[in-house]
């Protein structure tokens, strides 16, 4: 065991997870369920309360609604989820008057079950911060990783408090500009698309019936997604210095430009609270993980939103990893080592290099303005639209629902 955790600081626990997100979280919710003997600390750098000012919401998949309710969290957000009832595609220019529908989605998985909820953030992370507490877990905002030691037995932990932590395992959840990814030497592969992503959410006169839209325009998608009431989550895509203008713009031309594109079939619209805009990226994880490190969501992989894919990504790593950590302790096995870590590698990586290309075509596909592309997407935009399997096939992706080996809590089962 190292030196850095032997003082009198010193403390001890089975798992460290760096990051109090909802991968973070979920993670921890998940091993806890399972193996409740094992000891599970959660760290994160942010000031307590900053996760309550969150105003985004996020596109919840159907399988992973499964692991949620079996993980007891769900009833606690059902009433603030908004089920999706139909999606549609368009691909057109700003200007156009009209916006012709070339793809068109029934809402449902299976037959009662839809695709995909949107769900606010605030009531996510509360639902799994309480269930966290229920559970035993602990914890402690404002506390970043400052330095890790890796040992044969344990890894050491220096936390920027001054505390230690040894524990048999690290999880890395600290988001795409991951510290601890920088600290085990696990090298990325990045590029920036110049773009941004402004979120805001709406209110408008008339109900949007459940019903989300996907705009591609040439400067980027733009997408309208229901929440409760008469109110929508915008995640819309420009070049990043228009995005900037954008965002820091008085409310009148704020307005005026996201009318251009949100159009007037829901009657007037409101901004409610503030709207942020985010860089976008790809940036995939070479490794996932390192002897007593797993790196999991975000700090994994980065993607472009436009296939609203991100935060399912991480719920499905949640998943692998809590599965493959409760199944190695139940073997007796080390839940640190490699060969052990290198069993959710094997089982995550190719999926999310699977996503991460797919996210990357689509956005050089459809974020620009040639005649040539968009005549072949506009065809095969039919095309898919005219084939029931296919359609059944991208549905199934959106909720998660895929074929081949799956965690089971996607499943809705048990570890």
């Amino acid at each position: 065991m190292s030196d850095m955790i032997d003082g009198p600081t010193g403390e001890r626990a089975d798992i460290v997870i760096a990051g109090a997100g909802y991968v973070g979280l979920t993670t921890a919710v998940a091993i806890a369920d399972a193996a409740p003997h094992l000891s599970i600390v959660v760290v994160d750098a942010a000031p307590e309360g900053v996760w309550r000012k969150d105003e985004r919401a996020s596109a919840v998949a159907a399988a992973a609604i499964r692991m949620l309710e079996r993980l007891q969290i769900w009833d606690a957000v059902r009433d603030e989820a908004q089920p999706i009832t139909e999606m549609i595609v368009t691909d057109s220019r700003t200007a156009d008057p009209v916006r012709p529908v070339f793809l068109t989605f029934g809402g449902e998985a299976k037959p009662g079950e839809p695709f995909a909820h949107m769900l606010p953030n605030v009531a996510l992370n509360q639902a799994l911060r309480e269930r966290a507490e229920a559970l035993g877990i602990s914890i402690r905002q404002s506390v970043a990783v400052a330095g890790i030691e890796p040992g044969m037995a344990s890894i050491g932990v220096r936390l920027a408090d001054g505390g230690t932590i040894a524990a048999r395992l690290l999880i890395a959840c600290d988001g795409v500009r991951s510290k601890i990814r920088d600290m085990a030497g696990i090298r990325t592969v990045h590029w920036d698309y110049g773009q941004s992503g402004i979120v805001a959410t709406v209110a408008h006169e008339r109900p949007h019936e459940g019903r989300a839209e996907e705009h591609f325009l040439p400067s980027g998608p733009f997408a309208i997604l229901p929440l409760k009431g008469n109110r929508s989550s915008l995640v819309w895509t420009e070049p990043t210095r228009e995005a900037e203008r954008l965002v820091a713009s008085d409310d009148l031309l704020f307005e005026m430009e996201l009318e251009r594109r949100f159009g007037h079939k829901l009657g007037a619209l409101t901004v409610e609270g503030g709207r942020r805009a985010f860089p976008l990226g790809l940036t995939l994880a070479r490794d996932f993980v390192r002897p007593r490190i797993a790196l999991a969501g975000d700090a994994a992989h980065g993607i472009h939103p436009i296939a609203g894919q991100g935060l399912n990504l991480g719920f499905k790593d949640a998943a692998a990893l809590a599965q493959t950590i409760v199944e190695a302790e139940r073997l007796g096995l080390d839940i640190g080592a490699l060969d052990v870590l290198e069993t959710y590698q094997r089982w995550r990586r190719f999926d999310t290099l699977q996503m991460g290309i797919t996210t990357d075509v689509l956005n050089r596909l459809f974020s620009n303005d040639s005649r040539l592309l968009r005549a072949a997407r506009s065809f095969g935009l039919s095309l898919v639209d005219r084939a029931p399997p296919l359609k059944e096939f991208f549905i199934g992706q959106a909720a998660g629902l895929t074929k081949g080996p799956s965690p089971r809590l996607l499943q809705g089962e048990p570890i």
